[in-house]
């Protein structure tokens, strides 16, 4: 019953103890709990032993670990008791060790906290002692003196400790009594004590009843059924020269060693002195497996191999037998000691390897835990264990043989993304034996790069008129990082507010950084841009850096040279009449054109197409003047039609022409500029071409009716102020030459008898600016500022005089823009404008130089200008005539198209002698030839 209770239940004790070790993490605690106990039986209590809190065992995840295969605890995480989780057997794990304990940890996480602890296995008497055999047949002389011992076999109990076999009982007889003596070590045995002289006769055989009986409670036993032989004749029996022999043999000694060699004497002669030497088979088994004897000498040699670490000691028992016919044998025992070598190496075990670490993990933190374990004893089992080589780890000793594994420096994803640690273990022995393990810890990315472009500037170059979502170009970042924290998405940036959005001009591929247009760009209306590319990462939290990005347009040739008025390319063709008297060099027309590119395929030159190899005109390829060759004669036609051809030097060229008849007229009354609908091809004219016509009749009235307001209204409000200020006129002068000035615009129109001509008066506003700045553009292409000034002023001392080379004139004729150049002339509202070709100094102290105009491909920061007096009253011209001056409309610009005064002071003083119109024209011709 109390057996049973005991399985039942378990007999629990449980002793505490707490190590202060080196490590804070690291306790220690001894339970003991009896073997054989049921499963789920309490062994202790590690939260209130370790003073822990019950709520936190889950969280930190409670486990045991062992270094054993079997689980033999568990843990309720719940109330933290350590329970048994399998069968204990003893006998299975320690065998014939006295103590017998289990060792295991209790791992905490968070942070990583290891208790020792160890459970001693309390030994219960659930073993009977028993016999290698179950009878045992003894041979004894009836000459056999009383007293005379015999020794019986040893009892076997895989118990140990006070369950062990205690003692011998031998069943009631008259002849033999048994003797229990203690051999060490807890070994006893049993001899066979005769105590009534033997008499063959009487009893030959005599049959005992040996029980062996353990210390248990209850105690168990055994029994052997003995059968004694009693034989006649051979009263000798052999003595050994020692009752125990001890022998120290090393562990390591090779197989066939001899280790002790036993001595018996028997008195006896002739045959019953002959002595046979063997192991008595009731002794260990696996002394018998491990040594052997020489029946004939007694040598005891090494026929298996020795472990000190399995077993470190040998009990045999050995036996000399006579040959006599009733043979006699003398028994003696032999206790062999193992001798320790260093033949073990130190074992490594890893557990709770915690990988991935961070590559922001702090020093200290630990990787893992290792346990070190060498089975030799005394210095051969001291152990020391290093890492080898260099890494940002080291070893902290926890407990004894325990080591953690932590962080001893900074980790960096990026230069190794994982380390392979070799750990090395050294015991003291003579020579030293070691073992390594190799750890292989994976380093985790942390977003700590942010994704960089090869450089912080970009410079683009595309072509104008590019198709929309053409490719501009592939932007690149890098990121050092991985996975997520190495995926870069891009995006554009405005850099500048005041431009158009830029995602109206480019769009930008987020994942592959490719960036395409979103229109077709123009050079005429956007030369350059900016904008800024972002590259993103996607960690947490994301890192980005900016490229600025600079996009250039280039520019091509797709503008056709544009004509200036009172020409036009349109279809109509202008005429123009010279008198028959004309001279050689007489100018006849001018045919002005810009081209809005710029370079070379703004470059014009002018020619005459048709026909082809004139002999009566030529035209300036650069300046588009058209003047006789030769004097008419009598042969020549009344009417020459010419085509001229204005080409630009882009690659391919482009051109537009200009149809113009030449009229020979014989008198100067004649002389006049006709227009004439060059007859045109009759086509189909379509609904479209009807709307079309009516919408721009309508906006065309809107616009018109809206100006002539405006200009009443002007008119009114600056009526009043007209005897003040004189109002400089827009007029033209075949000469060419053309003026720029700056002041507020109040003008009117003013139309005379004669519908070819007309002036454009512009009022200057109440109180004009002292410094009103007019430029003067020379035929030749010389560029003059002046500045009018109060009366009461002097003009300044001029400036250094500024100059441009002759590769520069034809781009910087046509790159003046049309806004800033368009006049109003006559009914049929013809615009007039003249580009400079020739760069010239002036002496005149009255006039300037200047850089040209805004617009004509230069910087407008480096003009220079000389004072000069303001424009003159409003000029009417004559059919054919140019103005000397005109208004930029929509601009405060006044433009003035005459050389210099000396030229004005001589077209006033042909004017008052009132010569014949076709003698001034013929007259003015020869200075434009002169000039």
């Amino acid at each position: 019953m109390g057996l049973s209770k005991q399985r039942r239940c378990g007999w629990i004790s449980c002793a505490i103890m707490l190590l202060c070790l080196e490590h804070p993490s690291l306790a220690q605690i001894v339970y003991s709990i009896s073997e054989e106990a049921e499963k789920g039986t309490f062994v202790g209590n590690i939260a209130k032993d370790l003073n822990l809190n019950i709520k936190d065992l889950e969280s930190r995840g409670l486990q045991i670990v062992s270094s054993s295969k079997e689980r033999y605890f568990g843990v309720n995480l719940k109330t933290g008791v350590i329970f048994v989780n399998e069968r204990i057997d003893r006998e299975d794990i320690c065998s014939s060790l006295v103590k017998c304990s289990l060792n295991i940890e209790a791992l905490l996480k968070h942070p990583i906290t290891l208790h020792r602890i160890e459970v001693n296995i309390v030994d219960i008497n659930d073993n009977a002692p028993s016999f290698l055999q179950t009878s045992y047949v003894l041979n004894i002389t009836e000459l056999a003196l009383t007293g005379d011992r015999f020794p019986l076999p040893t009892a076997n109990d895989a118990d140990v400790g006070s369950n062990t076999v205690r003692s011998y009982k031998l069943s009631p007889n008259e002849h033999f009594s048994v003797d229990v003596q203690s051999g060490g070590k807890q070994s006893i045995s049993a001899e066979l004590v005769l105590q009534k002289a033997l008499d063959r006769e009487k009893v030959p055989k005599i049959h005992l009843l040996l029980t062996a009986i353990d210390g248990g409670k209850p105690p168990r036993s055994g029994t052997l059924q003995i059968i004694v032989n009693v034989i006649d004749v051979n009263d000798n029996t052999p003595v050994f020269s020692k009752s125990l022999y001890k022998v120290n043999v090393s562990e390591n000694v090779p197989t066939g060693t001899k280790i002790l060699t036993l001595n018996a004497t028997d008195p006896d002669e002739g045959v019953n002195s002959d002595i046979v030497y063997s192991f008595v088979g009731h002794g260990s088994l696996s002394a018998l497996e491990v040594f052997d004897i020489n029946p004939k000498s007694g040598e005891i040699t090494v026929k298996g191999n020795l472990d000190y670490e399995e077993q470190a000691a040998y009990e045999i028992r050995a036996q000399a037998t006579d040959r006599g016919h009733s043979p006699q044998s003398t028994h003696c025992k032999i206790l062999v000691e193992v001798n320790d070598v260093n033949d073990n190496a130190p074992e490594i075990t890893v557990t709770s390897l915690m990988t991935p670490v961070k590559e922001d993990a702090e020093s200290g933190t630990v990787i893992a835990l290792i346990t070190v374990l060498d089975r030799d004893s005394g210095k051969n089992g001291h152990l020391k264990c290093v890492i080898n080589g260099t890494s940002p780890f080291k070893l902290q000793l926890s407990y004894k043989n325990y080591y953690s594994l932590v962080v001893n420096g900074p980790l960096d994803r990026e230069r190794s993304s994982q380390y392979t640690i070799t750990i090395r273990a050294t015991d003291e022995g003579t020579p030293p034996l070691s073992s390594t393990t190799v750890i292989t810890v994976h380093v985790s990315d942390v977003n700590d790069n942010a994704p960089r472009f090869p450089d912080s500037d970009l410079s683009i170059f595309v072509r104008e008129n590019s198709p929309v979502g053409a490719l501009v170009q592939t932007v690149t970042a890098l990121d050092e990082d991985a996975n997520e924290n190495a995926q870069v998405t891009y995006s554009l940036l405005e850099l500048n507010s005041k431009e158009l959005p830029i995602s109206t001009m480019v769009n930008i591929n987020s994942a592959t950084g490719e960036i395409y247009s979103m229109q077709s760009f123009n050079y005429e209306e956007i030369k350059t841009f900016q904008f800024r590319v972002q590259a993103t990462d996607s960690g947490v939290p994301p890192l980005s850096s900016n490229m600025t990005v600079n996009v250039f347009i280039l520019d091509e040739n797709d503008n056709s040279p544009g004509i200036l008025p009172p020409y036009s390319d349109q279809g109509s063709v202008n005429t123009e009449s010279i008198p028959y008297s004309a001279e050689a060099g007489y100018f006849v027309a001018k045919i002005r054109a810009v081209d809005p590119d710029s370079g070379y395929n703004a470059l014009l030159s002018y020619h005459i197409a048709e026909p082809k190899g004139s002999n009566l005109f030529r035209i300036g390829t650069s300046t588009g003047e058209i003047r006789t060759k030769r004097r008419m004669s009598d042969n020549d036609l009344r009417t020459h039609p010419l085509v001229v051809l204005i080409s630009d030097s882009g690659d391919p060229s482009l051109s537009s022409t200009v149809s113009l008849d030449v009229v020979v007229v014989e008198s100067n009354d004649e002389l006049q500029t006709q227009f004439r609908q060059r007859p045109m091809k009759k086509e189909s004219f379509s609904s479209l071409h009807l709307y079309l016509l009516i919408a721009i009749v309508s906006v065309s009235l809107i616009f018109l009716l809206s100006v002539i307001g405006l200009i009443a209204v002007k008119y009114h409000r600056t009526k009043s102020n007209f005897n003040r200020y004189s109002a400089p006129a827009i007029t033209t002068h075949p000469d060419g030459s053309w003026s720029y000035s700056k002041s507020t615009q109040q003008y009117d129109v003013c139309f005379s008898s004669d519908t070819l001509k007309s002036d454009v008066v512009v009022w200057p506003p109440p109180c004009p600016p002292a410094d009103a700045d007019l430029i003067s553009i020379n035929e030749e292409g010389s560029f003059k500022l002046h500045q009018t000034l109060p009366k009461s002023e002097k003009p300044k001392p001029p400036n250094a005089d500024w100059r441009y080379s002759a590769s520069l004139r034809a781009g910087v004729k046509s790159s003046v823009h049309m806004e800033e150049s368009s006049v109003l002339q006559g009914a049929h509202g013809v615009l007039v404008q003249n580009w400079p070709t020739v760069s010239s100094g002036s002496g005149d102290a009255e006039g300037g130089e200047a850089s040209p105009p805004v617009g004509a491909g230069l910087n407008s920061n480096s003009w220079h200008f000389r004072y000069g007096p303001g424009p003159g009253p409003p000029q009417h011209l004559k059919p054919g005539e140019v103005p000397e001056a005109f208004l930029i409309p929509g601009s405060p610009a006044f433009i003035s198209i005459r050389q210099d005064q000396s030229d004005d002071k001589k077209d006033e003083a042909k004017k008052k002698k009132k010569k014949k119109k076709g003698k001034d024209k013929k007259e003015k011709g020869k200075d434009d030839s002169e000039q």
